[in-house]
């Protein structure tokens, strides 16, 4: 009775997962830049499969203390705290990006021909295009998302939590397909150079982050819809759903921000 616990906390046992995602970082992140000095991909791969590794058998058993009851109602609190952190640090990491953006689009200092400057030359986005269609492709996900999460709680309503998250994934996916069709087209047609032009580097920055972000969302839904399959989730008890929730409208709110900074308001007429 002595080691009996009288508390609502989580004791982590000792685990190697930490140790293990940072060592695979460290690789992927050296390996990337030994990638752009022409010395393979290799190592950078490598430190992505460590990575990739972690997540999933780190998460794994994380649903396996979830259903063996260790999260508590204070557990689940601390869980929420420390996702709201992270996507707050993410929010930082787009702020970064929406500053450069913004410092190029209102000072361009690109080129001089002696003591004059010479504008670069830019194409234009059509924004009213794909862009608009991707918008609202990604709002109704969001709207999907947001219904089966509504389901869930108030009604635990498990076919239209199965069904919300299917549409919300499906979009997703289409969001990506329409993104990568885009990039095609700047790429094959405008003769965009990634590297080239301030401007141009900081549009596939930022755009290609927020796809990059879709796509780990969408693995995120998709987790969550196997998991609904397996009868998990409670309307009290949905902490990784809720997450995968919150992360998927961040990605929302972020896009809505680049549709009007980058593509209409960035954008030269």
């Amino acid at each position: 009775m002595a080691h009996a616990k009288n508390h609502d906390y989580h004791i982590l046992p000792p685990s190697i997962w930490p140790l293990i995602a940072s060592v695979s970082v460290f690789a992927m992140l050296f390996g990337a830049v030994m990638w752009m000095h022409d010395n393979g991909p290799w190592l950078c791969l490598i430190g992505l499969a460590g990575v990739l590794y972690t997540m999933f058998a780190w998460w794994s058993e994380t649903i396996v203390e979830n259903k063996a009851g260790d999260h508590t109602p204070v557990v689940r609190i601390g869980l929420r705290y420390g996702f709201i952190l992270f996507v707050m640090s993410e929010v930082m990491f787009f702020v970064a990006w929406f500053w450069s953006f913004i410092k190029h689009v209102m000072y361009p200092m690109q080129d001089y021909v002696g003591s004059e400057y010479v504008a670069p030359h830019i194409h234009a986005v059509d924004a009213f295009h794909l862009p608009l269609i991707n918008t609202l492709v990604l709002l109704l996900s969001g709207c999907a998302v947001t219904w089966a999460h509504h389901a869930l709680v108030h009604d635990n309503d498990r076919k239209a939590l199965i069904n919300g998250l299917s549409i919300g994934i499906v979009l997703g996916l289409l969001f990506t397909g329409l993104q990568a069709y885009e990039y095609w087209e700047l790429l094959a047609h405008e003769d965009w150079t990634f590297g080239g032009d301030k401007y141009f580097s900081n549009f596939f920055m930022a755009t290609g982050f927020h796809g990059f972000h879709v796509i780990v969302g969408t693995i995120f839904l998709t987790v969550c819809l196997i998991r609904a399959t397996k009868g998990d989730f409670t309307p009290t008890d949905h902490t990784g759903f809720e997450a995968a929730a919150w992360y998927w409208h961040f990605v929302d709110v972020v896009w809505l921000f680049l549709f009007f900074v980058v593509y209409l308001w960035g954008a030269p007429h």
